[in-house]
């Protein structure tokens, strides 16, 4: 087993949130990006105590003013040579069309070396039919996409940018078909896809991928199921998100399937703009499909052993706090003990919940477990 570099020198900027205390947003993405062999500048668009899945947390939002001064500080320092760019959650339309601009700035920068930088965007809206970000985010997100190489939209937010409703494989078609055709974009990753289907184990998930071939006018679509973990996790889509990053850059490196010539280490695929494979590449051999199946083996295992450590350590931070049995008394001496431990509770399964990295590292680099990508819409 190589213990060498998974990709070859690599800068990459990247943009989310990061808290002092869990693993969300750039505490996910750095610590990710760097263990798998990539330098890393973080842009931080919100500096919070702890994720907002605790239900209580402090801290502030950057200013769209702010994160132009941090890329600007940047440049003048001659530090603006990405490799490629990561954005994730990012707080307000003003801040998102800042973040826009940066990424353009970095397209035309690139222009004349194709495949010289590669822009992944997760478009943070929302989940679960609700939006978790201002209203007017959404037709920013819709001016930006086309700019992006890699989109990574949930089901939810799949919907948004498609104005397609997905109830089934053969909707998430439609879905990819119209992001593809509308906004150019080349490579789409579909998360966290939870729908009935007769080749879909019980309580299994699915991601839904496609790589537009070259007139952009048809969707290459392949789908991964792997099993669901019933418990709630915080962090999942930046995780996924700067995984595929560096999957994708070494998939393209090494040049999986993706024709036109050129081996490991030759320029191969890294030398055509977005990355983008020939027609002739099956669906099943993209680089793209490639990168999301080690994605996933290595988020897998992470949750895996998450989910099977949450109990000893709620166990353990109950009986640190000294909170086991306790009883609450409020000012006047009426007894709140209930919504106290309800709530003391929540703080301490919401820690336990927090995805254990830094311990599995060998999970991230080189995961055991192995999924392949099937045909999508049920197909093969």
């Amino acid at each position: 087993m190589s213990e060498g570099p998974l990709v070859p020198e690599t800068r990459v900027l990247a943009v989310a949130s990061h808290v002092v205390s869990g693993y969300v947003g750039n505490k996910i993405a750095v610590f990710s990006l760097q263990s798998l062999g990539c330098d890393v500048a973080a842009l931080n668009t919100v500096q919070f105590s702890n994720h907002t899945g605790y239900r209580q947390w402090t801290g502030s939002r950057v200013s769209a003013q702010e994160i132009a001064d941090l890329y600007q500080g940047l440049k003048q320092s001659y530090l603006d040579d990405f490799d490629m760019m990561l954005s994730g959650y990012v707080p307000g339309a003003a801040a998102l069309e800042a973040v826009g601009q940066i990424a353009q700035e970095l397209k035309r920068k690139a222009e004349s070396k194709p495949g010289s930088f590669f822009w992944v965007l997760d478009p943070v809206m929302g989940d679960n039919g609700n939006l978790y970000v201002a209203p007017d985010v959404v037709p920013v997100y819709k001016s930006l996409v086309h700019h992006a190489d890699l989109v990574l939209p949930n089901q939810f937010e799949a919907e948004l940018l498609s104005d397609v409703p997905i109830t089934d494989m053969s909707s998430i078609g439609r879905a990819l078909q119209v992001m593809h055709e509308r906004y150019g974009i080349p490579h789409i990753v579909i998360t966290s896809v939870s729908l009935p289907h007769p080749d879909h184990p019980v309580s299994s998930l699915s991601v839904v991928g496609s790589s537009m071939t070259a007139d952009g006018r048809r969707a290459r679509a392949f789908k991964i199921v792997f099993p669901a973990i019933d418990c709630y996790f915080s962090g999942t889509g930046d995780m996924f998100a700067a995984l595929m990053v560096v999957r994708m850059r070494e998939a393209v490196h090494n040049n999986h399937g993706g024709g036109g010539g050129g081996g490991s280490g030759g320029e191969g695929l890294m030398g055509r703009a977005s990355w983008l494979s020939d027609d002739s590449v099956d669906a099943l051999d993209l680089p793209l499909a490639r990168a999301a199946e080690k994605v996933l083996a290595s988020m897998h295992e992470v949750l895996t052993k998450t989910a099977e450590g949450m109990d000893g350590v709620v166990e353990k931070a109950r009986v640190g706090a000294g909170v086991e049995g306790a009883v609450v008394v409020d000012g006047e001496g009426a007894g709140v003990g209930a919504e106290a431990e309800k709530k003391r509770m929540h703080l301490l399964k919401s820690k336990a919940a927090e995805l254990r990295l830094v311990r599995h590292l060998d999970s991230l680099r080189f995961p055991k477990v192995e999924f392949r990508a099937r045909r999508s819409y049920g197909r093969g």
